[in-house]
């Protein structure tokens, strides 16, 4: 599975969840929808998400990431398409999109079954929409479970917070494991991510925010309350001169290069910085990691750009940095006090007008849209993980 999972493009690897309890369902939307459902702005309000929802989004609830050749479907788009429709206060939207992925990326579907989704749905070799690799990605199933937790408590929805709560259970069993040397972690995927003498570690997979909030569930299965900082001591233990890797080995006694991928931060890594960037001020390891990850600053100062990928052992890099990577630094460069910086790369974001023109993918429109989104106050995170959507604090609806 490893050789495997190394010849795919990491940013497209990942797997998605869950299982609907508690309500009946009506075609495309909930029939139990409780709460305030109000959105406190109009859909114009935020364009870079409607654009993304008029294109990336099928009807159905699909996210299709079309510069693939398979048209492709990855958990990891469902997740963060219905962290987003949460953000956007638009239940239906978050509806049709937890119904596609439970309908298709879900290799069974019984009561009692809280299995990993798979991660990849696209055209196999007769041309057929199908399940191509029923493998997981956790860095999906987090954000996935953390869609539906804070569903469940900001639209007071009873059915999501159960199966957020299941995916973490499942999360727990096939995606955890007592690393020798190194302490309880959670992994990848439920394959192909440990060995007799190492242990595969994504540093992007790991969001400290998602982590915290996951601690405060009540009589879940698994180290929990451990995994905020256990996944800052891989972070700051695989930075050795302040960039993030896309992927590392832990090997009994250390964080080293993985053999697959190399000493490569890039696509993958660059969610490192966003998401250290968006962790509350008054979280207690923000300022570790920040030092940790202070390479992307290096970079800025010196060149005006961060590389397409980064040599994480030297600091060299190569390429021109891409358009997604300035809306994900956002939050790390004003985290940091980098106000010159924060507005360069600011200006280098296309305005929305120019994505289709631009041929703006899938993945650079995420990166805008949490880098950007953040920055501009529509969501943010509480110390213990909680989401803050702007809805949440100005229109009454639930806290």
């Amino acid at each position: 599975m490893i050789e495997i999972l190394a010849g795919i493009q990491s940013h497209r690897r990942r797997k998605v969840l869950g299982l609907l309890a508690g309500c009946a369902v009506l075609p495309g939307l909930s029939a139990c929808i409780g709460g305030d459902m109000r959105r406190s702005k109009s859909p114009a309000d935020w364009p870079a998400w409607r654009d993304f929802v008029q294109v990336q989004i099928q009807q159905d609830g699909r996210v299709v990431d079309f510069i693939t050749t398979d048209r492709r479907t990855t958990s990891e788009a469902q997740a963060y398409a219905m962290f987003f429709a949460l953000v956007d206060n638009d239940a239906v939207l978050f509806e049709r999109i937890w119904q596609w992925t439970h309908r298709h990326l879900m290799p069974a579907d019984t009561a009692d079954d809280a299995l990993l989704p798979g991660w990849l749905w696209g055209e196999g070799s007769v041309g057929k929409q199908a399940l191509l690799d029923p493998n997981s990605a956790s860095d999906a199933d987090l954000w996935m479970a953390y869609a539906l937790l804070e569903a469940g408590r900001l639209w007071r929805r009873t059915d999501y917070v159960l199966d957020g709560r299941r995916l973490l259970q499942a999360i727990a069993m096939g995606e955890s494991t007592a690393v020798a040397g190194f302490g309880p972690m959670l992994l990848p995927g439920k394959e192909g991510f440990t060995a007799r003498d190492w242990t595969r570690f994504n540093p992007s997979y790991v969001p400290l925010q998602l982590l915290r909030r996951f601690a405060l569930e009540p009589d879940l299965h698994g180290d929990w309350a451990l995994y905020p900082q256990q996944a800052a001591a891989l972070i700051v233990r695989s930075a050795p001169v302040g960039y993030a890797p896309d992927w590392v080995r832990w090997n009994g006694t250390a964080m080293v290069v993985d053999p697959a991928t190399g000493p490569i931060g890039s696509w993958d890594a660059i969610r490192t910085y966003l998401w250290a960037g968006m962790l509350a001020p008054t979280e207690p390891m923000r300022g570790r990691l920040l030092n940790a990850l202070s390479g992307p600053l290096r970079s800025l100062h010196a060149v005006g750009g961060l590389p397409e990928k980064v040599n994480v052992l030297t600091g060299r890099g190569e390429g021109a940095e891409p358009r997604g990577y300035a809306g994900a630094l956002l939050p790390y460069l004003k985290a940091s006090g980098a106000g010159d910086l924060l507005r360069a790369q600011s200006a280098r974001i296309p305005a929305v007008s120019s994505y289709r023109s631009g041929g703006l993918p899938y993945y650079e429109r995420i990166l805008i849209l949490y880098g950007q989104g953040w920055l501009e106050g529509r969501f943010s995170f509480d110390a213990s993980g909680r989401l803050l959507p702007a809805w949440s604090l100005t229109s009454g609806g639930a806290k």
